[in-house]
């Protein structure tokens, strides 16, 4: 196939996780979505949610997203197994708390140099588990009442 370059399939192997800059590029945009959290009055809410200091916040997601796009195990390496839903589900996740987790990921996203296809899979990725853990919350306040 002359001339043809292929597309990388996102969510396939690697693609994902190198086209996200590696590990670098994923602390970047960890680091650039707890900044957002930080000036963000929507993103408020989540905040007052997290500790002070944000230093194991920032490790955990870091490590937690090279995996999921494809890279190096390296939550599980230093933290172990995690399930996102469970883990978040003690916290009181509605609708505006996914939204504003998503607004900070949305902010964070658009401050990388990720071509327009990926920044826009990322995000829709990203939705999935935001979803996921705003269910898990509710359907445990639900079972408490």
């Amino acid at each position: 196939m002359t001339g043809s370059t292929l597309q990388p399939v996102y969510g396939t192997l690697d693609a994902s996780f190198v086209a996200a800059g590696g590990i670098a590029g994923i602390e970047q945009l960890v680091n650039d979505f707890y900044d957002q959290m930080d000036v963000l009055p929507e993103a408020k809410v989540i905040r007052d949610m997290h500790p002070k200091d944000l230093t194991v916040s920032r490790d955990k997601l870091a490590r937690f997203l090279c995996a999921w796009l494809g890279g190096p195990r390296r939550y599980a390496e230093k933290y172990g197994s995690i399930n996102i839903p469970g883990a978040h589900q003690h916290f009181n996740v509605g609708g505006s708390e996914r939204d504003a987790w998503l607004l900070c990921m949305e902010r964070a996203i658009a401050q990388q140099p990720y071509s327009q296809d990926f920044a826009t899979y990322l995000l829709q990725q990203l939705r999935i588990p935001a979803e996921r853990v705003r269910q898990v919350s509710q359907r445990r306040r639900a079972e408490e009442r």
